[in-house]
């Protein structure tokens, strides 16, 4: 969620290079060519692959401006950053396209789709998709703090309240800090179903990305068809102190993969007592680490906190292939070899830094999950403890603060297709935040939890097909999802090598 280690924990794993800005050369040749959507002119632009060597992801690009603040529509204006990738059906594609909604907050999704492209592939056939950067993020105005003090002050809630207060300064020329709400942006996005002309449009929203697709259901439940949730947050939850509880139970269900593997409980023993372990003794005693820069290559000495591998264990266990190294790092640690825990942890710190837009995040979460910003006793002796509510908290406290509807935590109800999906090690959002969503009022939801899965389940398996169908027939509840039966666990790594055969 920042450029600090411990407070990135609250962001969603990814790193993509932000969009719309190359085109491919059969792009340029065609580049006098304007397409519409509705009343919108587009451009042909790429969107770069996420792979160096991929291939960029052709699509059509244009800006939409929509009021800052609608209540004073003669005021400052924002520039929404838009991609629309047509269907590959030219004849006959249905008039209904699929709005992508981005994780975070603060996640951008232009630049965040091109990753997700393949698991779309069926889908784009006979429906266009629609990429709207929500205001803050990418090029719709982005909200990033850049001032240098926020690589000093760690998890202490006053020095986080300095920096805040310098963020907001540096970004208040450039924007009305309360206007960046997700209800804004749910506006936002009416604005450009209105303006492309579809009167039904399929949702699909990724972590934070289903707040705003349960919002915008909320508010213009005509105007929807299908519903896709992809590692749900209730309507009805506060985002304040969920986050410790939460790692430290996925944890423990992964961590018992290594458990259950002789060769791995030979050599790492127990990675949860050993990680606890490396915690203490770093909270107590930070240590000069010497490390290959994973971007430089070059041998850099910093010093290693505690909060560098809370977030590291935090960001790994949202993808459980990744997570499957951690018993490993921390077995390396526990040794006081920490060099290879630290050059990931700063690879990592560095990317969530260019993916997330921090602004926009601090607008979404001091508006909306404020209250819930509390510390639990129960949360002390976690990984996270309370030490990032305490810091969030605080810059939440000198963070503008826009509206928030009274009815905004009223949970989803009604008779349209919604199609819930969880991972069974979800960090973040547990299965049971899916269950809850499927089970309140949504007699034609679905639920499905993967085997095995951890944050951001849709391109998992057959998942992808079951996505395209539920597209197509607008029914979760004839889905065959037995396929996902064949989704495989991870199994834990016991040395630099791999995992034992």
């Amino acid at each position: 969620m920042t450029t600090r280690p411990l407070v990135l924990a609250l962001a969603i794993a990814a790193s993509l290079a932000a969009g719309c800005t190359q085109t491919s050369p059969a792009a340029k040749a065609d580049a006098g060519t304007l397409r519409t959507l509705g009343s919108l002119a587009f451009k042909p632009c790429s969107l770069p692959s996420p792979s160096p060597r991929g291939e960029p992801l052709e699509a059509q690009c244009t800006t939409f401006a929509v009021p800052e603040d609608r209540s004073k529509p003669g005021g400052r204006s924002i520039a929404l950053n838009i991609a629309w990738i047509p269907p590959r059906n030219t004849g006959d594609p249905a008039t209904d396209p699929v709005f992508f909604l981005a994780g975070g907050p603060g996640q951008a999704a232009v630049a965040t789709f091109p990753a997700l492209a393949p698991v779309f592939n069926d889908v784009m056939k006979d429906r266009g998709i629609v990429l709207v950067d929500q205001r803050g993020t990418g090029k719709s105005n982005p909200l990033n703090c850049k001032n240098e003090a926020s690589e000093q002050f760690g998890s202490d809630p006053a020095a986080a309240r300095t920096w805040i207060e310098g963020c907001i300064a540096e970004l208040s020329a450039k924007a009305d800090l309360r206007r960046y709400t997700t209800t804004d942006a749910v506006a936002d996005l009416d604005a450009v179903r209105k303006a492309i002309g579809a009167d039904k449009i399929n949702l699909i929203g990724v972590s934070y990305g289903t707040r705003m697709a349960q919002q915008y259901t909320l508010r213009h439940p005509q105007h929807v068809r299908t519903v896709t949730l992809d590692s749900p947050v209730p309507n009805t939850l506060g985002l304040g102190n969920i986050f410790a509880g939460n790692l430290d139970s996925a944890l423990q269900a992964q961590f018992a993969l290594c458990k259950e593997s002789p060769a791995c409980k030979g050599r790492m023993g127990d990675p949860r007592a050993e990680l606890q372990s490396v915690l203490t003794r770093l909270r107590a005693n930070p240590v000069q680490v010497t490390y290959r820069d994973g971007s430089t290559g070059e041998e850099v000495t910093e010093t290693m906190t505690a909060d560098h591998v809370a977030g590291l264990v935090r960001m790994y266990s949202y993808m459980p292939a990744a997570g499957a190294l951690l018993p490993q790092l921390i077995h390396e640690a526990s040794q006081g070899r920490y060099a290879n825990l630290m050059a990931l942890a700063k690879m990592m710190q560095s990317d969530m830094q260019d993916a997330m837009s921090m602004g926009m995040q601090m607008s979404v979460i001091c508006t909306e999950d404020a209250a819930s910003m509390v510390t639990r006793a129960e949360d002390a002796d976690t990984v996270l403890g309370n030490r990032m509510v305490e810091a969030m908290a605080a810059m939440c406290q000198a963070w503008p603060k826009g509206d928030k509807p009274a009815d905004f935590n009223t949970p989803l109800k009604g008779d349209l297709p919604v199609l819930v999906l969880t991972g069974e090690f979800d960090p973040v959002t547990p299965p049971r935040y899916g269950e809850q969503i499927a089970n309140t009022g949504l007699p034609n939801a679905r639920w499905l939890n993967l085997k095995g899965q951890g944050h951001n389940v849709i391109g998992a398996g057959c998942m992808p097909k079951l996505f395209a169908q539920f597209i197509e027939k607008a029914d979760a509840k004839a889905l065959d999802a037995k396929c996902l039966d064949k989704l495989a666990y991870v199994p834990p790594f016991t040395s630099n090598n791999g995992w034992e055969p």
